[in-house]
């Protein structure tokens, strides 16, 4: 991608990433990264924010080996970063070994995230995790069958079943403590590859699901977080970083 600048932060992402990667030749590699835009894709006629690089066609499914890159400009990850978007707060919490490309900029961002983290991720957890579970079930328009072979074999899509059980753990943990561990922690990722190798009935699964959205409201109950983040904080961050990569000195 010749359009943008080299990421300020680049992070793998998906199950490599949350340590519940299983060896049924469904796993592939997903990356985010985050870039500061050129100054014509910011201010100029052809606006552009997000990039997606795939080694599939748009609308085919990826495979083992596949890779499917996603990229954002800094404000647009921090627009999202702010409003509590999970999978977008995975690149604050990723570990060393799980950061394909860093730079001075990317290290700060990733420290930012306590001002970056507030209650305001209780309501996109807890939506994404409703949605999902009606959509599983089959309550909300058509279920959700992208993985045929996983239905064939356990009755129901074990992969989007586990997607649901994490996000109530990671969503609880981030409340209580204002961060996600990644990889999960031991007993989590146990329960995930328990769910994705089809352990669990479906009936099992909407409980489990049920179990972890009452744990999700207790601890949005308990939290000690800020019920907002620091937005003036972050915003000032980013302008200072657009204008010394633009090479324009702030006012």
């Amino acid at each position: 991608m010749n359009e943008i600048n080299k990421p300020i932060l680049e992070v793998v992402v998906g199950s490599n990433l949350h340590g519940t990667a299983v060896s049924d030749g469904l796993e592939d590699l997903d990356l985010m990264a985050i870039v500061i835009e050129k100054k014509e894709q910011i201010i100029g006629f052809n606006i552009k924010d997000t990039w997606v690089e795939r080694t599939k066609p748009e609308g085919v499914r990826s495979e083992a080996g596949d890779v499917d890159r996603t990229v954002y400009g800094l404000k647009k990850y921090l627009h999202l970063a702010l409003k509590g978007n999970p999978t977008i707060l995975l690149a604050l919490f990723a570990p060393q070994e799980f950061i394909k490309h860093s730079n001075a900029a990317g290290m700060e961002l990733q420290s930012l995230a306590p001002r970056i983290v507030s209650q305001r991720v209780f309501m996109p957890f807890k939506g994404y995790m409703r949605q999902q579970h009606e959509r599983l079930l089959g309550l909300r328009g058509q279920k959700n069958v992208t993985r045929p072979e996983l239905v064939d074999a356990y009755g129901y899509d074990t992969k989007y079943a586990s997607h649901i059980v994490r996000l109530g753990l990671q969503g609880e943990e981030i409340l209580l403590t204002g961060e996600m561990t990644l990889p999960m922690r031991q007993e989590h990722r146990e329960i995930i590859v328990d769910i994705r190798t089809g352990k669990y009935s479906l009936p099992q699964i909407s409980e489990l699901i049920s179990e972890a959205e009452n744990r999700l409201v207790s601890a949005k109950e308990k939290t000690a977080l800020a019920e907002k983040p620091d937005i003036e904080y972050i915003e000032k961050w980013m302008i200072k970083k657009y204008l010394s990569s633009w090479a324009v000195q702030p006012a």
